[in-house]
């Protein structure tokens, strides 16, 4: 099985999704990370399962919330490039996909 790793911009997007929601109302910002990591629990199990957007990068639309995880797919794991709100600079993130083959590289979280 393969683990996940964000891209150090992707960590702190979603660090700043869940204090901002949390901040609006209390319990929401929980709601995000638990959707989160049931959508990366997802991702995990079926890398293959979610929306081809690239040769090897695949979206997962959050369910509740207007977020996309956007992952590159390498041979031994999974790369999480963006955390995507739905609606602002959609394509800003492009370029954190150099490296993302390198391993090792980013934070880790499952």
């Amino acid at each position: 099985m393969k683990h996940i790793t964000f891209h150090p911009d992707a960590d702190t997007e979603v660090i700043e999704a869940v204090q901002f929601y949390e901040a609006r109302s209390p319990g929401l910002g929980s709601a995000l990370l638990s959707e989160v990591q049931r959508s990366l629990a997802q991702i995990v199990a079926r890398p293959e399962a979610y929306q081809q957007i690239g040769r090897r990068v695949r979206r997962k639309v959050l369910w509740r919330f207007p977020y996309n995880l956007i992952y590159a797919v390498c041979p031994n794991r999974i790369r999480v490039v963006p955390f995507a709100h739905q609606k602002r600079r959609p394509f800003c993130w492009r370029k954190r996909l150099k490296g993302t083959t390198e391993e090792g590289k980013g934070s880790t979280r499952s």
